[in-house]
């Protein structure tokens, strides 16, 4: 009798743990299959606004004559030509601004002293629009490759400094006593406690300065450049050609996507580690 009872629990705790992963697993193939859904909708209804509108192509182009100007742009090599330029312009700025904030916002946060001195510079930069420093960087250092990453820099500086000072300060007090406790130095403490116990809040200032990145090159681009996928925007909408507009803007939001995706994807990873 007792057998039976154990083999039915038995039984029961299969079922439930293979009803458990097919649920699972149908879950996963839902959040697949709504990226694609959420698109193949948001054409439909772009379609359909141009239809019963009757917009003209260069007020309102259908997703067909964007198709159309996106190969051409591509098969011709001026796509991929402005992307990278600004691409360069971001992954530049990006590394300048990311590498200057993490070191600033460290010291910051272990010195309350220069934090009380720099703050007001600091804060005050940040009060000014980078549209209205863009024309000044761009007189100071051209129209070229350095005024763009410049741009870049700025627009990332901020978010990246303010997370990593309120990550390094929200370490437990209790981890930074034991870590004296056990004679740890201050190279030891800072690789085996601050920037473990730091790393979320300083992801979630890396995905905030990726995003502005793409900001930052395109803003830089509008007031003065000679290529890059902001220019492409200013020569296309000069020339009323709205389909090239919305493949550069639909450039532009695919690698802001991508470059989340993957800090998205290392944190994934360093966190598993």
């Amino acid at each position: 009798m007792q057998e039976m009872t154990r083999l039915a629990q038995k039984t029961r705790w299969q079922w439930r743990a293979n009803r458990s992963s097919g649920e699972n697993h149908w879950r996963a193939q839902l959040h697949i299959l709504l990226v694609p859904l959420a698109i193949a909708v948001f054409v439909a209804v772009w379609q359909a606004v141009v239809w019963l509108g009757g917009y003209p192509k260069f007020i309102l182009p259908a997703p067909m004559d964007v198709a159309a100007s996106f190969t051409t742009a591509w098969a011709n090599g001026s796509l991929w030509r402005h992307a990278q330029a600004t691409l360069r312009a971001i992954f530049a700025g990006l590394a300048l601004g990311v590498s200057t904030a993490t070191v600033l916002g460290y010291l910051l946060a272990k010195n309350r002293w220069l934090e009380r001195l720099l703050a007001p510079y600091i804060v005050a930069s940040q009060s000014v629009p980078v549209v209205a420093i863009a024309p000044l960087l761009i007189i100071w250092f051209g129209a070229g490759y350095l005024s763009k990453m410049l741009i870049v820099t700025l627009i990332v500086f901020f978010p990246m400094l303010v997370n990593t000072i309120v990550g390094i300060r929200g370490v437990d007090a209790d981890l930074r006593e034991l870590m004296r406790s056990l004679n740890a130095n201050r190279w030891q403490t800072f690789i085996k406690l601050e920037i473990p116990a730091a790393l979320p809040v300083l992801f979630g200032g890396l995905k905030v300065s990726v995003t502005l990145s793409v900001i930052g090159a395109v803003v830089g681009e509008f007031v003065g450049a000679e290529q890059g996928l902001g220019f492409l925007i200013n020569q296309a909408r000069g020339l009323f050609n709205t389909p090239l507009v919305f493949v550069a803007i639909f450039a532009l939001v695919a690698i802001a996507l991508v470059l989340y995706g993957a800090v998205s994807l290392v944190e994934r990873v360093v966190s598993y580690q």
